[in-house]
This record gives C-alpha cells, sequence and structure tokens, in this order.
C-alpha cells in the first residue's frame, strides 16, 4: 500500500474547540529584559582525572555498594597496618621488648665552655619540640638572641627537620627560618658537614660551632645549662642564675621526676606498642603530675621563689600538654587546665617576658597533627582547646601572693632593667 493511500484511508481527524483565557497586565507592569546567554565551548572534552581517593571510593561502591566491606579484606587491611605501623615505631620511637618506648642518648655531650668561642656558636632548634622549646626559653631569659643565633627547622614529611621561611609572621612569636649560618636544606646536612661526616640520628636542639663547623652539644639539658652559666661574659643578663649552687641539689631530684615520668613520660604514654606497656607509663605521668600540683599549692616554683632550669624544663611539656599530648598520646585521665596549681603556674611562667615569644602554639599543633603520620594518619589538626590560647595564657593567676619576697620576680620585671656590678644597666629580652 502506498504512502498516499494510507493517508487517504486514515481515520478522520476531529477538532475540538478550546478556550482561551488571557490575562491583561496591569498598569505599571514592565516586561523583563530577556538575558541572552552565549553557548560556552569546552576547551577540554576530557573528562577530569579522578583522585586517587575519589578511584578508592569508586571500586568499593562498585564491589560492594553501601554494605561493609568483607570480613576478610578488614582482617587483611589491620594486619598490614599494623605491621607497618610496628615498622615505622621502631624508627621513630624504639622501645624494649615489653613495647616500652626506649629514648635514644643523644651522642654529643657535656660541652667544654674553656674551649667554646661564644661568638661562634650558632643554634639550631625547632618550635614543635619541647627540647629545643627549652634552649630557646633560657637563651630569651639570659639575654643572649644576639649573641647565640638560632635557625629554626620545620618537621618535614619523612620524619626530618627541614628549613623553610615562614611566609607569615606570627606576632612577635618566633617562626619557621632558612639556615642562617650554612644554608643547609635540612638539620641533616648540617650534621654532615662536621668533620668526618654523621650518620646518626639528627635531632634538635644542637648547638654548632660556626668556625670549627663542629656540632658542640644535641642534649638539651647539657645546652641549657651552659647558656645559664657558660656564656656570662656575652649575656645581657649575666646576674641571672637558673641553676644557682644552694638549689641545685633540689633541682637534681625534680628532674629525677620531671624527666622520666612527665617530660619523657608522655612519650612513653604516646609510643607505646603494649598496653601493658601504656598502662605503666600513663600512671606514672599522672602520679607525677598529682605530686607536682599538690607541691605548687603552697610554692610558687618547684624550688621555692626562685625560677630554675627545673621549672623550664616542666613548662615545655605543660604548655603542650593539654594541646598535643591529652589527645594524641593518649594522656586522657586529665588536663592541665584541671589542676588548679599546675594552670596558674603555667601562666606564671608563659607571663614571663621572653618566654612567650617562644610559644608558637599553631606550629606546636602541627608539628604534631601535620606530621606525626603513624600516630593522626588522616593529618587532622583538631581545634585549639580554648583554655590553652594565648589569651588563657595571658590571664591573671595570682602566683606571686606565694612568693615569700620580691626577689624571685627579677625576670618578670617590665621593662626589665636592672644595674650590674659595673653600673651599666642589664636589659632582658
Amino acid at each position: 500500500m502506498s504512502t498516499a493511500t494510507s493517508l487517504l484511508t486514515s481515520p478522520p481527524i476531529i477538532f475540538r474547540s478550546t478556550t482561551i483565557t488571557t490575562t491583561v497586565p496591569p498598569r505599571n507592569f514592565k516586561p523583563r529584559k530577556l538575558r541572552q546567554s552565549t553557548p560556552k565551548m569546552s576547551i577540554n572534552n576530557s573528562p577530569p582525572t579522578p583522585s586517587p581517593t575519589q578511584l578508592i571510593t569508586s571500586i568499593t561502591k562498585l564491589l560492594w555498594g553501601k554494605s561493609l566491606p568483607p570480613q576478610l579484606l578488614i582482617s587483611t587491611v589491620r594486619s598490614a597496618w599494623s605491621t607497618a605501623w610496628h615498622l615505622m615505631m621502631s624508627q621513630l620511637a624504639p622501645s624494649d621488648p615489653s613495647g616500652s618506648y626506649t629514648r635514644p642518648v643523644s651522642q654529643f655531650r657535656n660541652p667544654n665552655h674553656h674551649q667554646l668561642q661564644p661568638n661562634a656558636l650558632h643554634l639550631y632548634a625547632a618550635l614543635p619540640c619541647p627540647w629545643a622549646h627549652r634552649t630557646l626559653i633560657v637563651r630569651a631569659l639570659k639575654g643572649l638572641q644576639d649573641a647565640i643565633p638560632v635557625s629554626i627547622a620545620s618537621p618535614g614529611l619523612d620524619g626530618s627537620w627541614v628549613f623553610n621561611d615562614s611566609p607569615i609572621p606570627n606576632g612577635d612569636k618566633l617562626i619557621p627560618t632558612q639556615d642562617k649560618v650554612n644554608g643547609a636544606k635540612t638539620v641533616r646536612e648540617v650534621y654532615k658537614m662536621r668533620r668526618g661526616g654523621y650518620d646518626g640520628r639528627c635531632t634538635v636542639p644542637m648547638l654548632w660551632d660556626v668556625e670549627k663547623k663542629e656540632v658542640v652539644c644535641n642534649e638539651s639539658y647539657d645546652i641549657i645549662e651552659l647558656l645559664n652559666s657558660g656564656l656570662n661574659e656575652v649575656a645581657r643578663n649575666p646576674d641571672l642564675d637558673l641553676s644557682p649552687p644552694e638549689l641545685k641539689k633540689q633541682i637534681d631530684e625534680w628532674n629525677k621526676i620531671i624527666y622520666p615520668s612527665i617530660n619523657n613520660g608522655v612519650y612513653r604514654c604516646g609510643f607505646a606498642q603494649s598496653q601493658e606497656a601504656y598502662d605503666t607509663a600513663v600512671n606514672e605521668l599522672f602520679n607525677a603530675l598529682n605530686t607536682v600540683d599538690d607541691h605548687l599549692k603552697g610554692s610558687r616554683y618547684l624550688c621555692g621563689d626562685n625560677l630554675t632550669l627545673a621549672d623550664v624544663c616542666l613548662f615545655t611539656t605543660l604548655i603542650r600538654f593539654d594541646l598535643v599530648y591529652n589527645v594524641m598520646f593518649k594522656c586522657t585521665k586529665k588536663k592541665v587546665v584541671e589542676y588548679p596549681s599546675l594552670h596558674g603556674y603555667m601562666q606564671d611562667i608563659y607571663q614571663i617576658s621572653g618566654v612567650a615569644e617562644t610559644c608558637n602554639l599553631e606550629a606546636m599543633m602541627d608539628g604534631y597533627y601535620k606530621f606525626l603520620f603513624p600516630l593522626n594518619p588522616g593529618n587532622i589538626r583538631p581545634i585549639m582547646p580554648s583554655n590553652s590560647d594565648n589569651h588563657s595564657l595571658s590571664q591573671t593567676h595570682n602566683r606571686e601572693s606565694l612568693s615569700a619576697s620580691s626577689q624571685s620576680v627579677q625576670v618578670h620585671l617590665s621593662p626589665r632593667a636592672r644595674a650590674r656590678p659595673d653600673g651599666a644597666m642589664c636589659f632582658i629580652n
């Protein structure tokens, strides 16, 4: 049948009447102009390359939909991650057979004060590190900023210390810098510049002899003892003694509590590789904190009215406690802010002129949360606790009421000018 025949034999078309209703616009109606759009041509018609995360997500959805992965896969991944974690921790934080963290011994110890040329010394430090922080505080209190220049390293993605200028200033706080004396890219490069080279652990703080191209010392307590009493000829505050002979025995006694149970205790908690090792470390930690807090109820500082090296060592752990150790190192029983005496004591030391500038709280948190991969694989930094920020640390503490005399506040004076024996004025910066 032809097309014409099929059209003629089709059923008749029926037309129905339709009523059209129109609406009259109001008098003030103004028709809107239609926006003309020009179709855009895509320069690159190829689909975007998916990120590794998107690719993995797509594969898992394809394999299991919205359900959990198979139990076998979960067990396999968990076993592989546990093995990799122990492998990384064995390098990052060596442990004994019980799983307890064992801190490696510093290789460069006991610098000879009499063989040093003070103007040839350079300090290498890092802001997240509590051990390096000790040296920065004593350097500030003694007024050695001009005599002992410092290069501030940053944590690298591979766990090493690297040098990067910080493009963003943080008020008057110390910030990361380049290597100011050797131009090295990493702290490891500096260590290898010494005569005979070096292939051990490249830690901070480290005191460097610029003229001899030699590591003077990389043990933090040896360095702060040197800064306190071995460089008075170039210090702007030579009369300040943070380890006077009459208090030496007390300082040593406090250090025997503070170092193993608190300074190193938080690391023994965070780096524990067994439940038993963690339980032992965390109990020792909080027993020691309770002991110190009870003592500070009736004493402004650990050794009475005088700030000492023992206080400096305790402070650098306390200021990181609520920011990092409480969360990341599982020191969760209590926060420092929950100890009235410890928290006020921490505020007291923070407000000593020159100390706050060494406390870059953001850099402290970044150094742990964003770079200590085995303990925080997501690299997510939590929000800073409100009771641990600069504003809270600067609040009134009333600790001065515990002082028996005004002599203990010599480093608190502002502008902190005191007469030296030769009649000159000495300012602490």
